[in-house]
This record gives C-alpha cells, structure tokens and sequence, in this order.
C-alpha cells in the first residue's frame, strides 16, 4: 500500500497497520488522536528514530524499525532518519566499556553515505529527510545546556536500569552520561517530532523525550517501541558480532540460505514483522502450523522468498531458491544444521582447527584422525589432508560435515 502525497487513509486503517509488529505504544489514545487530527488537517505526523554513525551496516534485525517507518510514509507521513554524528564525534560516554572512537566529520559523512545506500532499499528515498544532531546541539550554549538539564532531575535519570544498578553498586556513572538521554530527547524538540521509534531497549530514553517536550512547551511525542528480532542462533538478539545475522545486502543465495537456517519457533515472528503479508493470512498460516496442516518447509521458504524478493526482486529469488534445493535438498543436507559464528584470524584457517572450533571434535587429535580417515568434507567435498589450510573471510558461509549425520553451518565474521 502506498499512498500519494497529500492523501491518507481513514483513522482505522492507519491504526491498524501501524500497530502490526509494535511491542508498545505509548500512548494509544495519543496516537488515535494525533492521526485524527492529521487526516482532520491534512497534515502529516512527523516520525524520527535517531541512528548510530559509527555502525553503518545494516542487517534485518534493524529493518524491523525501519519497515514500521515505510508504514507511515505509505500513509502519506513524513519520517526523519536522524543521523546521532553529535555523539558519535565526542565519543561514548557508558561505563560499561572502553570509551568509543571519535569520529572525524569525514568518517561520519562516509558512513551517513554508507547508511543511504542501504535504507533506501526499504525507505521511500522522496518522503525520507536524513538529518544530523549536530545541526541544532553543537551550537548550544552554556546557557542552553543548563536549561536542558533543569528539564530532568537525579531521580528520574536513577529510574534506567542500568543506572541504578551501577549507582547501588557504587560504581561511576558520569555527568555526561546523564545528559545523553536529555540532548536524545532535545532531539524531539528540535525536530518537533510527532512521535519517535526505537527498540525496546530504548524505552526509557524515548520517554525521557515526552518530558523535555513537555518542558519546552510542546505537545509531548508519542513512542513507540519495536520487538528487538532473535537471531539466527534462535536465541540472542540478532548482531553481526555473534555473526547470527542477515545483512541487508548478502548476496541473495546467502539470504536465502540463512533465512531457512532459522528455528521453526521464529518464522511467525519473523512473518509478522518483516513482512506484509495481511494479518488473516499469518492466522491462516499460524493455525495450520499449530494443527499440523502445514509444511514448515514450505512455510520457512515461502518467507525466504518473501523476504529475499523485497531486496532483490522475484527473478534473483527463484534463483536463490532453487540453488538451495540443489545444494540441500538434493544433496540430502539438513536445512535446520546447527550454524555456528567464527571470528576470522587471518586469511586461512587449519582444518583440524576448523572442526575443533566448530564444535565437531574435541580436540586437535581427534580432528586430525577424523580427517586422514576421510571423515570430513567441506561444501560437499572431502578433506584428507590434515596439514590443509582453507581459505577464509569475514562473510564466508561453509557447510562443514563429519562423518554422516554431523554438520554446522559455519559463518565467518570479522575479527
């Protein structure tokens, strides 16, 4: 569904598709009467989510914010994509780590770049204005600062989780990390934004930004969080450092391959919240499956497809789909093998080492004599020589097997 600028469905049908995939609105009657004004007026809501600049590349667990972004350009909204370069050129303030790299503004405007190559793929390049925080925070003043902090008090700051663990355990929390979750919320006020997204690990951050609203005199924004997507590991949440990811642009065989690698229990979520197929057509899906009247197979492929043809295209995807029925199905490789996320140390790895890190033998001896017995196999060719060193890279995917019935999927990330 997409509409022509100026036109906007009716209150129920924005309602409806805005609320698909939502963990929490805050609140729902705001929102009912924000929409009803905007239809009323012909005016659009304004909806941002703020962005890191130093992690530019994109998987699908962040198209999920993304996706609910595109739903309210199709109802003729206007969305803010707020780059955070303030930030990240002064670096991350938390305790719970070294202090982040600062960032020149040339490294921040080669990642901003970096992120418009990717977002356009799901966001309407025409109703998408991409901002930076630095626009309005870098001139503040003294002054300004000052009254920014006034806005909030010790005790509210004491109600993040993470703050009043550190501050019961009496360890530093820093002045500046108080202020980041004000100038975040300055943010609101400066785009005059209607509402604001985030995951559910940004709640409190996202409500801090109602407050300065209401300090600064404006009409406070309306949040809405998002679920955070479970990885392909079935287990954590989706990142590229555990390497249980789908990036945005892996090749579409790749895509489509890791998508079927995922655990029966995720596809309704994945089904709700990365893709638009009508809500009685996931209760159809969802009761068949329950009943047994489905084919998970057929079910994980038909979301493949779906997914994989949203960055490539339907043509690209038959492909993909057909090539991993070659290289699985008529090969007789599990498509639900256990995969397993392996840091790249140099540009090969030994094979005794390969089995061992994967999880397949439990040490190096016992690797090296399941592979001078022709036990092992990599993509469907064996290995028999112990000393073989295979070549690797970050992104590289192998289906690695021992004996008859053992395999891993094994993804390579960077080191």
């Amino acid at each position: 569904m997409t509409n022509e600028p100026g036109h906007m469905p009716p209150l129920n049908e924005q309602m409806d598709l805005i609320r698909r995939g939502t963990a929490e609105i805050i609140s729902e009657e705001e929102l009912e009467q924000k929409v009803a004004r905007s239809i009323r007026e012909k005016k659009p809501l304004t909806v941002k989510e703020g962005f890191d600049p130093t992690a530019p590349d994109i998987h699908i667990g962040h198209t999920v914010s993304l996706r609910k972004m595109r739903h309210f350009q199709d109802l003729g909204h206007d969305v803010v994509f707020l780059i955070g370069d303030f930030t990240g050129m002064i670096g991350d303030p938390t305790g719970k780590s070294e202090t982040r790299k600062r960032l020149s503004r040339e490294e921040v405007e080669q990642n901003a770049k970096t992120y418009e190559e990717q977002i356009f793929k799901i966001l309407d390049r025409d109703r998408t204005t991409i901002d930076f925080n630095s626009r309005w925070l870098s001139s503040m003043t003294l002054a300004s600062v000052a009254k920014l902090a006034a806005a909030s008090t010790v005790a509210r700051m004491l109600e993040r989780d993470d703050f009043a663990g550190r501050f019961r355990e009496k360890r530093p929390i820093s002045i500046l990390e108080f202020l980041y979750p004000l100038m975040q919320g300055y943010d609101s006020v400066a785009l005059e934004a209607d509402i604001e997204l985030g995951g559910t690990d940004q709640k409190f951050n996202l409500l801090v930004g109602r407050d300065i609203q209401r300090a600064y005199g404006q009409e406070p924004q309306v949040v809405i969080t998002l679920p955070l997507l479970v990885g392909l590991d079935g287990t954590e949440k989706m990142s590229k450092s555990l390497g249980n990811y789908v990036g945005v642009t892996d090749p579409p065989n790749e895509m489509f391959g890791k998508l079927m690698s995922i655990a029966d229990s995720l596809m309704m979520n994945y089904f709700e919240i990365l893709t638009d197929v009508p809500g009685k057509q996931l209760d159809r899906i969802r009761r068949d499956l329950e009943e047994g009247a489905g084919n998970p197979r057929e079910v994980k492929a038909r979301l493949a497809r779906i997914i994989t043809a949203q960055y490539y295209g339907e043509e690209a995807t038959e492909l993909a789909s057909d090539e991993f029925d070659r290289v699985f199905r008529d090969r007789g490789l599990p498509e639900d093998m256990e995969q397993v996320a392996l840091e790249t140390e140099g540009e090969t790895i030994w094979i005794v080492k390969l089995v061992v890190r994967a999880g397949l033998a439990k040490s190096n001896g016992e690797a090296r004599r399941l592979v001078e017995q022709g036990g092992v196999s990599l993509d469907g060719e064996r290995v028999d020589d112990a000393q073989a060193e295979i070549s690797v890279r970050p992104g590289l995917s192998l289906v690695l097997r021992v004996g008859k019935r053992r395999f891993r999927n094994v993804q390579f990330v960077g080191g």
